[in-house]
């Protein structure tokens, strides 16, 4: 993992990695690093944690916040890898104060006063001036001795972004955030599916595979709901099951790790944040004030996650993705899915054979962990806690053996729609819509085409109406959905190629 240190980066160019699949933090992931709030000051372990919002007849509590860390032995770091990540955000931001360096840590100042300290002492860094309110005023400066030392440091690994958690620390708090046990009623998933249409009996089957926590294989013929079922269990965890902190970065074997994926994990404490005065200055001069604040803000709180892949997946995907220009790493896809929902969708499709698909997931379904490896060979364990699911509308004989089966404890057919439900599922799409509904609609399109031998699918009433808005707009006409519109909308979308 050595790299060419005579060819120094510009760091206005802001270098990228060519593969899609590897993250620049560097470049893209912290490239708003101005907005970012200011992290409180280190608290007494005495002060109490936020309340917990009230709890609705079923909800779980959420697990406790990480505490923010009062010393740097409780932040997980060493004193060189705290000076590095410092030397490293005043490489790239410039002349900064000290709460503008404990905003982009997401460090209390009084851990980072101690690196600057030894910076300062080593000749490393300045203070370019000051304000009576006091160390968290001063702006800091590289010297040349600091800049060259910064730039080395830059070039072994060019992360830069809030302090890392020890894996030690992500790995108890996953434990503490797992999906098994969630508490799973018939009225609650009810309630979590209820923008949906569904049978009843589906949802007798699913609920005992969620209060299992265990893996579900979904199969049946296509455009049947199969990833409806992740959605509304996606919402079902984030409705009974409680919020989840994910860190933005782990610290593994002294290498880095992203996980926080703005993509993927949809925040809620930004309100909780603004409440509580976490609000930037301008960029001339930042605010000062010290907050009280005991939650480790290297965490986010978020939504439980859902992550759906699909025939793109490989195996590639499922490793550590390591940029060999930036030398850290971003977690794979389902490591973000901890505490959530995993859908691997259109499975058999991907590029790759099922059967190599499959023999990836043995360990991690058996043992709830998952190993990986790091470009130096080393292996580490990052825990697999999450609710996955196996979609497919091929034959599952075809795909996969009885051993695989075994592990899959839940095995959930989904039917074709029968008439009660199509119809219930174009009155919901009309409703939707805001669009009349006239149920000589549905029975023309059984007429003229379901009792004519074509099968029904659960997804034909949004595409069918997708299209008829779609050629409403192109005639310029408000849209109402006549027999002679839906008929022609049929013609194409069912017109045999």
């Amino acid at each position: 993992m050595s790299l060419n240190r005579s060819s120094t980066p510009d760091l206005a160019s802001r270098p990228r990695v060519s593969s899609p699949q590897v993250y620049d933090l560097y470049a893209d992931l912290f490239s708003n690093q101005t907005a970012v709030e200011p992290v409180p000051e280190a608290v007494p372990a005495s002060t109490p944690m936020p309340r917990p919002r009230e709890l609705t007849k079923g909800q779980v509590a959420p697990a406790p916040p990480p505490r923010s860390p009062l010393t740097l032995a409780d932040s997980g770091l060493s004193m060189g890898q705290l000076c590095d990540l410092v030397l490293k955000t005043l490489y790239v931001q410039g002349v900064l104060q000290g709460s503008d360096l404990s905003r982009s840590t997401r460090l209390p100042f009084a851990i980072l006063d101690e690196s600057l300290r030894v910076l300062r002492d080593q000749k490393l860094v300045e203070v370019a001036s000051g304000d009576v309110v006091g160390r968290i005023s001063y702006r800091f400066a590289l010297t040349e001795m600091g800049r060259a030392r910064a730039r080395d440091s830059f070039e072994n690994c060019r992360y830069v972004g809030p302090a890392p958690v020890p894996l030690e620390q992500y790995i108890e708090h996953c434990r503490l955030q797992h999906v098994t046990g969630t508490p799973c009623t018939s009225a609650a998933l009810r309630s979590a599916f209820q923008d949906f249409v569904v049978q009843p009996e589906m949802l007798d089957e699913l609920g005992p595979a969620v209060c299992s926590g265990k893996s579900i294989f979904v199969h049946g013929p296509p455009g049947n709901g199969k990833t409806v079922i992740a959605k509304g269990l996606g919402r079902f965890l984030n409705t009974f099951g409680g919020e989840i902190y994910v860190p933005y970065a782990i610290l593994a074997e002294n290498s880095i790790i992203t996980v926080y994926d703005p993509g993927i994990h949809q925040t809620t404490d930004d309100a909780d944040l603004s409440q509580r005065g976490f609000a930037t200055g301008s960029n001339e001069q930042s605010s000062y004030v010290v907050h009280d604040g005991p939650v480790d803000l290297r965490w986010r709180r978020i939504k439980r996650p859902v992550v759906v892949t699909g025939g793109e997946l490989s195996l590639d995907m499922l490793e550590l993705q390591y940029s060999k220009t930036a030398n850290y790493y971003n977690a794979p896809l389902h490591i973000k899915a901890n505490g959530g929902v995993f859908l691997i969708d259109d499975f058999g499709r991907q590029i790759v054979r099922p059967k190599d698909l499959l023999n990836r997931w043995i360990v991690p379904l058996e043992e709830r962990v998952d190993y990986l490896t790091l470009a130096t060979g080393r292996k580490f364990m990052l825990p697999f806690e999450q609710l996955i699911i196996f979609s497919t509308n091929l034959d599952p004989k075809d795909l996969v053996d009885d051993a695989f089966l075994r592990r899959i404890k839940h095995k959930i057919r989904i039917n074709p729609p029968t008439r009660d439900l199509y119809t219930s599922i174009f009155q919901m799409v009309c409703s939707q819509r805001d669009i009349p509904y006239d149920e000589s609609t549905v029975s023309s399109l059984f007429q003229k085409y379901y009792d004519q031998g074509r099968t029904p699918r659960s997804s034909d009433p949004r595409d069918l109406i997708d299209m008829a808005q779609s050629i409403s707009r192109y005639r310029e006409r408000p849209i109402a959905l006549t027999a002679e519109l839906v008929d022609e909308c049929a013609r194409r979308f069912f017109g045999e190629i």
